[in-house]
């Protein structure tokens, strides 16, 4: 399933929400907790990223579907026949993480970049 940030955005509008506004604000990321905030002394944090009140949205809303994953993920991990390799949770988890990545990175410092590529967890023509 390819969902792209412009898809979550459309959806946003849908339920009646409006375009916030067009500046960016400095934000910053952990993606282990799902943490976004626009404070860096509150809580420990990964990535600084440079966003407009939208794109958060989006992110946010790729937190909420990693979450999602992850639970379905836990659940299916306690069905024993079915193998890593062959479990739909699992790879959505996966595909999701990269949307955040992505994310991340297009919207990150150089700092924030440089580490993602160092992960290795973008495709080459993912992050350019």
């Amino acid at each position: 399933m390819k969902i792209s940030v412009g898809y979550h955005l459309q959806l946003l509008l849908k339920k009646g929400l409006m375009i916030l506004s067009d500046n960016k604000k400095t934000y910053y990321i952990k993606v282990s907790s799902c943490e976004i905030t626009q404070s860096a002394k509150d809580s420990p944090w990964d990535f600084k990223i440079e966003a407009t009140d939208d794109e958060i949205i989006a992110l946010r809303e790729y937190f909420d579907l990693s979450y999602d994953a992850d639970m379905e993920s836990f659940y299916r991990a306690h069905v024993p026949f079915m193998e890593y390799h062959n479990d739909k949770q699992n790879d959505n988890y996966d595909a999701n993480m990269k949307r955040i990545y992505n994310m991340i990175y297009q919207l990150g410092d150089e700092e924030a970049r440089n580490h993602i590529k160092s992960m290795g967890v973008l495709d080459e023509n993912q992050n350019m």
